[in-house]
């Protein structure tokens, strides 16, 4: 039996994989969370007038999507993949454990995943960054991928259709578009 080759994504790879995957499968990763933690220098910013993208950071856990890759293009995929997400070596690659879930949304087999990680010691990592600096980096990025602000409305629009936007990304979602409409960012809520 030939070795799968699996990669877990769980931002703009979901969305705009680059690539075409024998599968796609949702699974879920313990042990890292889904963050805007990134000063994006490149993709959807400067290093003059940084974006901010998603990072894989410690702690948590996150659902996203497994891809199985071609053996046939294996090599020609992991390429194209190492260009796009190691262009700055913000990111490191990791083989990681993960979940798939099975068809009926329950547990599944376990295999092994490449997955492109914060580098926490990168100068680019922002870590926990206050929600209005947040929106503001992603209201003003634009980079060689584009604008920071169609970033985050894809890969929320597709989180949010996979019942997978949490709260902390819909606040954000808001205090974004507030400020692209030209108002003051909305208040947190007190409960």
């Amino acid at each position: 039996m030939t070795e799968e080759h699996w990669l877990f994504a769980y931002g703009s790879l979901m969305w705009s994989p680059g690539f075409s995957p024998v599968e796609a499968v949702p699974a879920r990763l313990a042990g890292y969370h889904r963050a805007f933690c990134i000063l994006s220098w490149h993709h959807r910013g400067t290093r003059e007038a940084p974006g901010l993208v998603l990072g894989l950071d410690r702690g948590g856990a996150c659902r996203g999507l497994a891809y199985r890759l071609a053996p046939e293009t294996l090599a020609e995929t992991l390429a194209y993949l190492r260009a796009r997400e190691l262009v700055t070596d913000v990111y490191r690659e990791a083989r990681v454990p993960i979940e798939l879930e099975s068809p009926g949304g329950g547990a599944g087999r376990r295999v092994l995943a490449l997955a492109y990680v914060v580098d926490r010691h990168h100068p680019q990592y922002a870590g926990r960054l206050p929600l209005p600096q947040q929106a503001r980096l992603i209201a003003d990025g634009v980079g060689a991928s584009g604008a920071n602000l169609d970033y985050m409305r894809l890969t929320l629009d597709h989180l949010e259709a996979a019942g997978d936007l949490s709260a902390e990304l819909r606040a954000l979602r808001v205090a974004v578009e507030a400020l692209i409409e030209g108002g003051p960012p909305p208040q947190p809520q007190r409960e």
